[in-house]
């Protein structure tokens, strides 16, 4: 795996964990929402810490979709499971939230499980896949134009 499919999945790992602790933080100040009441949502999304955790969000769902343009599912999403040890310390350091033993082991256990899935291969074959080279999306873009 080459070092810039590495930063895609740590953009996706780091993305994913500051984007849910700044919607957390956010959500701490804004209270209680309801669909019901469209006014609350709005008001939530205007929230500096919630907008900003929704951009982090896109960040990280741009990342993710790139990851999954070269990779298969059942390798990126465990591989970027470590982002619960990160959303995790964010929530214990950060947003000073108890974690419990029991959420610590289970941390635990999925960084051991991510350990055994970056081991196999990160595409298998599959004829069905389409890949898009860099010239064919140009030509797409020009004839878009």
């Amino acid at each position: 795996m080459t070092s810039s499919k590495y930063l895609v999945l740590a953009g996706v790992t780091v993305c994913a964990a500051a984007g849910d602790s700044l919607l957390s933080r956010g959500m701490r100040e804004v209270g209680n929402i309801s669909f019901h009441h469209l006014p609350s949502i709005i008001v939530a999304i205007l929230n500096p810490w919630v907008a900003l955790g929704i951009i982090f969000l896109l960040g990280f769902f741009a990342s993710y979709m790139t990851a999954l343009s070269w990779a298969d599912l059942t390798y990126v999403l465990p591989a970027t499971s470590l982002g619960c040890v990160l959303l995790a310390l964010i929530a214990r350091f950060v947003l000073h939230e108890q974690i419990s033993v029991t959420r610590w082991l289970g941390i635990v256990l999925i960084s051991a499980g991510v350990g055994f899935v970056t081991r196999g291969p990160e595409l298998t074959h599959d004829p069905s896949r389409k890949t898009i080279s860099p010239a064919s999306t140009q030509a797409l873009a020009a004839r878009q134009k």
